[in-house]
């Protein structure tokens, strides 16, 4: 019995790739990661906030009081062995309260980061790919909140929500933190909906959220990753500026910018009670920034600087 070369050759089975998207996908993360590690400053950046997460949650086990005791024969104290970083007005040790405002102050950053990306990538997206009256909708909304301001309105809320949960103050700061990001997604997806692929999985009768999901915000994964990265800096800063006039997280109840307001008072005389404070609270924004000024240049394949090494 003769064996047909052609059939053999039909049905020999292939080996299994990975498709081109898959591919494509790879390859482009592998670039953006070999651009990012050659910016220095934003490996010193990554480098710098990954030591200051585990001193704010590791670094309470280092010190030998926690951020509720008071030092009742130390009132005032600069810093010394006993008290690394001093003691304020009532004798709490000034190292412990200000790794417990890191805490806080870091969570309320990514928290509102993560919220404020997140709406702004769905409202955008979702008026940019269903049109219409959708659309009219929801770009007057992020018209008018982005006339109203917010920092104002975020003054006059806060205190509402004193005693009660302090992720109802995330919730308000990422409120007002979304709506330019979503206008910048809102035109890409305007684009991205006249792709072939986009096109395709519509005539299959695929959802529309699938798409939008699966489709288009991929797409625009780079924007949004750095779109996140700034808002970290940016709401940690939000929640200190409000902290240090009274409003946002209050005591008892700590964070950076309450620190701040509580040691600006006694900057000329008890120097230490401000500079601990706002010196990490300095280190962190940076921090940010530098990553996300690298993600931005790693993405940005136009861009001069992601060229070359620094």
């Amino acid at each position: 019995m003769s064996i047909d070369p052609k059939v053999v050759v039909e049905t020999a089975p292939t080996p299994v790739e990975d498709g081109p998207a898959e591919q494509a996908s790879l390859s482009r993360g592998r670039l953006v990661l070999r651009r990012f590690l050659r910016k220095r400053l934003a490996i010193a950046g990554l480098v710098v906030l990954v030591l200051l997460f585990l001193l704010a949650f590791l670094g309470p086990y280092l010190s030998p009081w926690s951020y509720e005791q008071k030092d009742f024969e130390s009132f005032l104290s600069p810093p010394s062995a006993g008290h690394w970083f001093g003691t304020n007005q009532t004798g709490a040790d000034l190292f412990a309260q200000t790794l417990r405002g890191m805490q806080k102050s870091l969570i309320i950053g990514l928290l509102a980061a993560l919220i404020a990306t997140g709406v702004a990538a769905l409202v955008g997206a979702s008026a940019g790919y269903f049109g219409g009256w959708v659309d009219r909708a929801l770009m007057w909304f992020v018209d008018l909140l982005l006339v109203l301001p917010s920092f104002l309105i975020l003054a006059l809320l806060s205190p509402q929500f004193r005693g009660k949960s302090w992720l109802l103050f995330v919730v308000l700061l990422a409120g007002f933190a979304w709506m330019i990001t979503s206008r910048v997604v809102r035109s890409m997806t305007l684009s991205l909906k006249e792709r072939e692929y986009v096109e395709a999985a519509r005539f299959m009768g695929v959802p529309a959220y699938k798409i939008i999901l699966r489709h288009i915000l991929p797409n625009m994964s780079s924007l949004l990753i750095v779109d996140a990265t700034v808002n970290v800096g940016v709401a940690i800063i939000g929640e200190a500026s409000l902290a240090f006039f009274g409003f946002g997280i209050q005591p008892p109840d700590i964070s950076l910018g309450t620190l701040i307001a509580e040691g600006s008072v006694a900057f000329l005389t008890d120097s230490w009670l401000f500079l601990f404070p706002s010196g990490f609270l300095v280190a962190i924004v940076l921090a940010v920034n530098l990553i996300g000024d690298g993600l931005r240049d790693a993405f940005d394949p136009t861009s001069n600087a992601s060229r070359g090494s620094h």
